[in-house]
């Protein structure tokens, strides 16, 4: 039985922020994009973020572009109220948004008649084929939880947990919890564990922190005022280097100075049934909970070549350097430290799609050039 392939000038992949921004975006540049979406709902990876999860930026600096965040400015937004923020955005939207649409493979379409590009194919897992000029990669970077190679973790016999499975605290009441990462999210569910069972935060280096707010103004605009958001020179500073800030008001370092949780060097290794600590000392361990961070999950571009060979997209400022007509947009440090956040995306999405524009007019096609239907 053949299929026909619906053909749109953009395809976008992935209906979170990124993607929702994406498409804002190129509706206001005349463009009528096409957004697939794997779930049977847009809002992206933030149902799926702990029940306490809240930004570590205010409302007033946490909207996506053309619709203010419905909180007072100063608020710091919530998990649920993000995810209704995005659900009411796309309503607004007026774009053609699939959900229930898991993209499985992108491919260089076929040529059309004469040998002129194609563009690219999207096929998704429901057997729904698209043709598309431009496709924009905006599954963002958190669909692949990181998990590192730690020296016995196989041999561990406790529960370990990714903190993308963690959901709140009862569960693990009581128990003996090793947390390994020392960012803003461990932070948060460190502290908010200790409340109910006895609980570590393993690091390689001590914990560094940032004032949440500086002269009354949230940290955030200072990173954009001083030009940190952008500086490469910085982005050892913001990401790593000895340990990754932790945005606080104060609240975190007095809570992990008193002990709940505490803080230790990273442990050496794990064992069947515990720890053993830098020290030498060794303790048993229920739970170990690796707060370490994500990856693209862009899987469906390994047959087009288009990423290198860690997964990661080869790219610059989110345009690819593989295959004209193809983007990104809500990878980390895309472009600044707000890449992969809700007031970030916006001003990348813009980049990105202006620079596949200008690479279609400097190979002589419109963005918006209608393609041949075709039957597979």
């Amino acid at each position: 039985m053949s299929r026909m392939t619906t053909t749109a000038p953009l395809v976008i992949i992935g209906g979170g922020q990124a993607g929702l921004a994406t498409a804002h975006t190129a509706r206001t540049l005349g463009l009528a994009p096409l957004l697939l979406e794997a779930s049977p709902s847009v809002s992206g990876s933030w149902p799926h973020y702990y029940d306490s999860l809240a930004l570590f930026s205010p409302a007033a600096r946490s909207a996506l572009p053309g619709s203010s965040f419905p909180s007072a400015p100063g608020d710091y937004p919530t998990r649920d109220e993000v995810v209704a923020y995005l659900a009411g955005y796309a309503e607004r939207l007026n774009a053609d948004i699939r959900t229930d649409h898991k993209v499985s493979r992108v491919s260089a379409a076929s040529p059309a008649a004469g040998g002129a590009d194609a563009g690219f194919e999207v096929r998704c897992e429901n057997g729904q084929v698209f043709q598309a000029r431009q496709v924009i990669a905006a599954s963002g970077g958190f669909g692949r939880p990181y998990r590192p190679q730690l020296p016995g973790l196989e041999e561990f016999g406790g529960t370990v947990l990714h903190s993308s499975q963690y959901r709140r605290p009862e569960p693990l009441a009581g128990q003996r919890v090793v947390i390994v990462g020392g960012g803003n999210s461990a932070v948060q569910i460190g502290i908010e564990l200790a409340e109910y069972a006895n609980v570590t935060l393993a690091t390689r280096h001590p914990l560094r922190f940032l004032p949440q707010r500086l002269l009354g103004r949230d940290m955030h605009l200072w990173f954009k005022w001083t030009g940190l958001d952008r500086a490469g020179w910085a982005r050892p500073l913001l990401t790593g280097g000895k340990g990754t800030p932790v945005l606080d008001t104060g609240t975190y370092r007095a809570a992990i100075a008193q002990g709940r949780p505490d803080r230790r060097p990273m442990f050496t290794r794990l064992d069947a049934t515990g720890v053993v600590w830098a020290n030498g000392t060794r303790e048993d361990v229920d739970v170990v909970l690796l707060a370490t961070g994500f990856r693209p999950e862009l899987s469906y571009l390994n047959d087009l070549g288009a990423l290198d060979g860690d997964g990661q997209p080869r790219h610059r400022g989110g345009v690819s350097t593989t295959h004209p007509g193809l983007g990104y947009v809500g990878l980390e440090w895309q472009r600044s430290f707000a890449s992969a956040t809700l007031r970030g995306v916006g001003a990348d999405a813009r980049h990105v799609l202006r620079s596949l524009a200008k690479q279609a007019r400097t190979q002589g096609q419109a963005a918006d050039q209608p393609l041949p239907s075709s039957h597979r």
